[in-house]
């Protein structure tokens, strides 16, 4: 059984005086195709920003290695000057190559250097919240994180960014960050399927932190899973929107970033922020990260290709 609700609430971020929707908007879609160079239709983006801060959405996931640049321009000559209440997280962490690749960029002048791209293309004079982005593509990978978050905590210091967060790691880097300095949220890979933070997210829910899943739809390949299609079809709504419900309602420190480059798919993602799911389709849902039931993410669809 569904039911409507007006809002799927609000969380507000440890330490400051922050409160956002919890569906919110992920900017990497606005970038050209791998996420490199200017989109085909650059209104076309900017109508998809303009519309979701004028359906509510208050928080935008973004980063100046997307593009590189270019979403963060496309967001500026959107919304700048920016309403009051909007929050921009981005993050630091990596540079593109030439070659459209991805490398880690955690030296203190590369984060330096991080911080006042973001400043600049986005028109801003502090940055709301920077998440330092560590680890693989997908997984984190351990290792101490404390040389680059000292670099940030020293910015932030200096007054270029309020508030700092984590992307991609460990349960062990997040406490050796707490050490270091309050971190608001951690932004990691988890969906309906790829289920290895379960734990991590309910620690960091008794701590009152935010819990920030990327991808999570599956990534650059949609989710594929006949249970989920079977379960939004006797809803009668789409998969994606299933899987985006499914979260709200995992947790309520789950906050939700869905990227598209389409306003008509922007709204299907908000409209699934009204959903409430009943247990019976909750605990089918469980299902899918429990037992052989084939779902294939992005980065298993990229192994089998």
């Amino acid at each position: 059984m569904l039911h409507q609700t007006s809002l799927a609430g609000s969380f507000a971020l440890p330490g400051t005086s922050m409160t956002v929707s919890r569906m919110g908007y992920g900017a990497m879609q606005l970038a050209g195709a791998q996420v490199w160079g200017p989109p085909r239709d650059v209104d076309a983006a900017i109508a998809v920003l303009r519309e979701a801060v004028d359906s509510g959405v208050d928080h935008i996931d973004t980063s100046d290695y997307y593009g590189p640049h270019i979403t963060n321009q496309i967001i500026k000559r959107a919304l700048h000057p920016y309403p009051d209440g909007l929050v921009i997280v981005t993050k630091l962490g990596a540079r593109r190559g030439e070659d459209k690749s991805w490398i880690p960029a955690l030296s203190r002048q590369e984060l330096i250097d991080g911080v006042h791209d973001n400043l600049r293309n986005l028109g801003l004079d502090t940055l709301d919240v920077v998440n330092l982005r560590v680890g693989g593509m997908t997984e984190p990978s351990e290792g101490s994180i404390e040389q680059p978050l000292t670099v940030l905590a020293e910015l932030k210091r200096q007054g270029l960014i309020r508030h700092i967060g984590l992307s991609n790691v460990t349960p062990k880097q997040w406490a050796e960050a707490q050490t270091i300095l309050e971190i608001v949220c951690v932004q990691n890979f988890y969906n309906v399927a790829h289920r290895k933070d379960d734990g991590f997210i309910e620690e960091l829910e008794t701590k009152g932190i935010a819990y920030v899943p990327f991808f999570p739809l599956g990534g650059f390949t949609p989710l594929q899973s006949s249970v989920l299609d079977q379960a939004a079809a006797s809803l009668n709504i789409t998969p994606m929107q299933l899987a985006l419900a499914w979260l709200l309602q995992r947790s309520r420190n789950i906050l939700l970033i869905p990227g598209t480059s389409s306003v008509d798919h922007l709204r299907e993602n908000l409209e699934a922020a009204k959903l409430q799911l009943s247990p019976a389709v909750l605990d089918d849902l469980d299902s899918i990260g429990r037992g052989p039931e084939t779902v294939i993410s992005a980065s298993e669809h990229q192994t089998k290709e």
